[in-house]
This record gives structure tokens, C-alpha cells and sequence, in this order.
């Protein structure tokens, strides 16, 4: 018995940086737990739906499914307010969407940042058929909507799973990732000059993100359907092949 407890405790360094990566990672095999990831529409919502899906996931059966509806008030999304409470924040999500973006602006993921001021967010969607971010509190977009900033950026693939990866530094650094590849422009860093972000550069802020929300919000006519498996929120990047946990915890 005093050889095993001795293994066990040899063994428990080891095993602490696998039990920490994650912040909050879920699979959804369990279902979903809404008391984890709670429904979040903050102005308004007609017509949107959050559901569990056994039809489609990136691994195993299970996957959230977003209806998103047209038109502001058809926003919703899903998340949790288990992010870092300091240092750089990692999200990694595997997603599936069922349209192509358009021209029209929409955001897939939305943050709640207290740099901006109370209400205000961070989002991911897409404008000019390409990915993008956009501040809520003046509008700006990483990569600015140039032919040179669009040409930097790329489009959404859809009908398949694609492994979705960003990272909000404390500096204000962002960097972008699709199925492992570099985007960009959807990388901004602290200190270097990007000709593609100089919209993006000319504000001092630097997120301070205080919840990740997984969804569809569209600011015109817009619809469409996304799926979100395999969901990991972390202070250190997972990777595309990083394990999400079954259930949804924190550290």
C-alpha cells in the first residue's frame, strides 16, 4: 500500500499539466448541461433555438446545434463565464456551418469585454464573404474590409467539421487558427505594425474578456445553422487534437 501511495504522488506532477490545460472543455456526450452552458441572448430573441443534436458531431454522437434567425432579435447563443480570470485566453472550438458567409456582417462567436464597457463585445462572424472580428464599441474589423485586408482573411468552409482556434493575449494580441493554419488576417500583435489592421490598431484597447458565447447573430437577413462540438476554453492552446473533457468543469 505504501509502494502505491508513493507511485501515485511520483506520478501526480505528471499528471497536473493534462488535469489544468482546460479552463472548460466539453464534449457534449453527456448532453447538454444548460446550467454549464446557459442560453445567452441580451437584448432580445425571435426566433433563434439552441438544441442538442445526436445527428451530426465531430466525435462521438452528440454536438450543440444554432438556428440562427434573421435579423438582430434572431441572435442567440451559448456559453459560459469560466474564462481566465487573468493571463491570455484560448478558445478552441470544432464547428460545422450549413450556409457560406455573404457580405452581410454576423457573428458565430461573441465575447463579453469589459474593456469596451458594460454590454459591449468582441465577436467572430464574417462580412465581405470572409472571417473577421469586430468590436462593438466603434465598429472597427480585423482585417480592415480593403481588397488587401479581404485578400488576407479567407472564407468559412461549410458542410464540414473545421477546427476553429483564437487567442486573446493581455497585450491585446490576437492570433487565429483553421484546422491548424495561421489566418492572417485575424492576427493583430502588440507592437507590430500590420498593414491589414490598421483600423483594429488604432484603438489602445486591450480585451479583457469575461465570457465566451457560441451562436449566430445576424445584423441583417441572414440565417443559418452552425454546429459546436468539442469545446475547450484555456489559458494555454489545446490544438486541434487536444481531448475535450466529457463534462463541462473548471479548474
Amino acid at each position: 500500500m505504501y509502494a502505491k501511495t508513493l507511485l501515485s504522488l511520483a506520478l501526480l506532477p505528471a499528471l497536473l499539466p493534462a488535469l489544468s490545460l482546460a479552463q472548460v472543455a466539453d464534449d457534449f456526450e453527456s448532453g447538454w448541461d444548460q446550467t454549464a452552458w446557459p442560453i445567452y441572448a441580451p437584448s432580445c430573441n425571435q426566433g433563434g433555438k439552441v438544441t442538442l443534436d445526436s445527428t451530426t458531431a465531430h466525435s462521438g454522437k452528440n454536438s450543440i446545434r444554432v438556428d440562427g434567425a434573421g435579423g438582430f432579435c434572431g441572435h442567440i447563443f451559448f456559453g459560459t463565464t469560466k474564462v481566465p480570470a487573468s493571463g491570455d485566453l484560448y478558445v478552441r472550438t470544432w464547428l460545422k456551418a450549413s450556409k457560406a458567409l455573404t457580405s452581410s456582417h454576423v457573428s458565430f462567436i461573441t465575447m463579453s469585454d469589459a474593456s469596451q464597457g458594460a454590454g459591449k463585445h468582441l465577436r467572430i462572424g464574417g462580412q465581405s464573404q470572409i472571417l473577421m472580428y469586430n468590436r462593438e464599441s466603434d465598429d472597427a474589423t480585423l482585417p480592415d474590409l480593403s481588397p488587401q485586408g479581404i485578400a488576407a482573411s479567407m472564407a468559412l468552409p461549410t458542410g464540414a467539421w473545421e477546427c476553429f482556434e483564437y487567442h486573446i493575449g493581455t497585450d491585446g494580441t490576437i492570433e487565429t487558427w483553421l484546422n491548424g493554419n495561421a489566418i492572417a488576417g485575424l492576427t493583430s500583435k502588440a507592437g507590430t505594425a500590420n498593414a491589414n489592421a490598421a483600423q483594429w490598431q488604432r484603438s489602445a484597447l486591450k480585451p479583457k474578456i469575461t465570457g465566451v458565447y457560441f451562436g449566430w447573430e445576424s445584423y441583417g437577413g441572414d440565417t443559418n445553422t452552425f454546429w459546436y462540438d468539442d469545446v475547450s476554453i484555456s489559458s494555454t492552446r489545446v490544438g486541434c487534437g487536444g481531448a475535450a473533457v466529457a463534462t463541462a468543469a473548471s479548474t
